[in-house]
């Protein structure tokens, strides 16, 4: 699917080959997300259906990218991020992880930014959402840093504040 020429070549060539893990306890969110997924040309798509279970399929499948709700019951999604993102513990502690909520509070997006998330993504999710979020995954990867005791992507720089200077400043006279 072009989702509307958003796509090139090389972008569905990547997704095609992209293997995601969809964490959520709801068996329709996941068939939700299974099919935006599909839409935007994944071909490679596992569930699971608790934390518990999502912490086991990374461990043995190693999937390129994690989607992750943050209610869950037994293990959260917070609590599964402190399990990920633990260098020390986990085999695969750079795995990039989506968070999926429909808990939208400052204070928990303020939370997934501190234990790791790469992204973090409302409920209702639609298609072109979920493609940036993907597409920005794999083609503009971030290091991973320890900040404050955690283990996590390297802050983004702040990118909107550069193009208001840009377009407001006035533009240096050319020299001949």
């Amino acid at each position: 699917m072009h989702m509307n020429g958003l796509m090139s070549k090389k972008a569905e060539q990547l997704l095609s080959s992209v293997d995601v893990l969809v964490i959520d306890d709801n068996q329709f969110m996941r068939k939700i997300i299974r099919n935006i997924l599909t839409n935007i040309g994944i071909k490679s798509v596992s569930e699971a259906v608790d934390g518990l279970a999502g912490l086991e399929h990374i461990r043995l499948h190693a999937p390129d990218i994690v989607i992750l709700d943050w209610e869950m019951p037994m293990l959260n999604g917070a609590e599964l991020m402190r399990i990920v993102r633990n260098p020390s513990t986990f085999p695969l502690p750079d795995i990039p992880i989506i968070m999926l909520t429909a808990h939208l509070e400052r204070w928990r997006v303020m939370e997934a930014t501190k234990l790791g998330v790469n992204e973090f993504v409302a409920k209702p999710i639609s298609g072109k959402i979920m493609l940036e979020r993907i597409i920005s995954i794999i083609t503009r990867p971030r290091p991973m840093v320890h900040i404050d005791g955690h283990y996590r992507p390297e802050p983004r720089r702040n990118l909107i504040e550069p193009r208001l200077r840009r377009a407001s400043a006035p533009q240096p006279a050319s020299v001949v």
